[in-house]
């Protein structure tokens, strides 16, 4: 596997003191980057936590790498990026300081090929793997793998991840638990016949969702029962190429929900 630096013609990134912008290139012109509570909280969650690191592997790529590379800035740590053939020039790999090529554009073939990224992480010499959100972030056995590296994981334990990644086990968990859940499947449907009795069950409209999916990726809106055998082939195959995984599940679909979400941060001890 390759490493390099990136291009030396790559326009210079420099960081406005200001929060949530920052500043590309020559002219002094950018783009405004999200909040980044998140990235910045589990990263110094993580440095409270453990011992001190010097490298961390981005496993991603798009805004929400830059938004870790940064992140990794500010606290002093290198920050290695990984991209596949397609994005060589993406913004996340000219603002890394290390770029670890996966191969092929296909998500199967880079992003979501574990054994590479592991390879990738020890290859740069990093001691710390961020996941990002989507691709890998949410899959138990990479969480695994980079324990099983000797690689600390700036995440959830395996064991969070397998009980609340996986969207089914999540709702059976809740459902055991006596918390109110919107009607749906508690297990991964094997076929559009599971699912069309699983919707007679529910009645129209329903939503299939990804398993392992989250973002609003491997998701179909289903008003009636002719769209429903598309919806789940499109919804499964959306998954697979996302997150790996192409399992999904039913859900009653709500008109006029109202989505409240609280994110929480805890360190190695609680």
């Amino acid at each position: 596997m390759a490493f390099e630096r990136p291009p030396e013609t790559r326009p210079r990134i420099r960081w406005d003191t200001r929060p949530l912008v920052w500043v590309a290139g020559p002219e002094g012109k950018g783009s405004r980057v999200p909040p980044r509570d998140f990235v910045f909280g589990a990263l110094r969650v993580a440095l409270d936590a453990n011992d001190p690191w010097a490298e961390v592997l981005v496993a991603n790529r798009g805004e929400i790498a830059l938004r870790i590379i940064r992140a990794c800035h500010e606290e002093g740590l290198e920050a290695v990026a990984v991209y596949s053939e397609v994005d060589r020039l993406s913004p996340h790999v000219r603002a890394a300081d290390l770029a670890v090529p996966l191969g092929p554009p296909a998500a199967a073939q880079s992003y979501l090929d574990i054994p590479k990224l592991i390879a990738a992480a020890q290859g740069a010499g990093c001691q710390a793997v961020h996941p990002g959100y989507g691709f890998l972030s949410e899959r138990a056995p990479f969480a695994e793998a980079v324990a099983a590296a000797s690689l600390e994981f700036i995440g959830p334990p395996a064991a969070a991840i397998r009980a609340m990644g996986d969207k089914t086990e999540a709702r059976r968990r809740m459902q055991q638990a006596g918390v109110p859940i919107v009607p749906g499947s508690t297990r991964p449907l094997a076929d559009h016949v599971q699912a069309r009795a699983e919707a007679a069950r529910l009645g129209f409209p329903v939503l299939v969702k990804a398993a392992a999916g989250g973002g609003g990726k491997g998701m179909r809106l289903v008003r009636e029962e002719s769209e429903l055998a598309s919806a789940f082939e499109a919804a499964t195959s959306e998954a697979l190429k996302a997150f790996g995984a192409g399992e999904v599940y039913l859900e009653k679909y709500l008109e006029r929900p109202r989505h409240i979400e609280i994110q929480i941060l805890a360190d190695s001890f609680g």
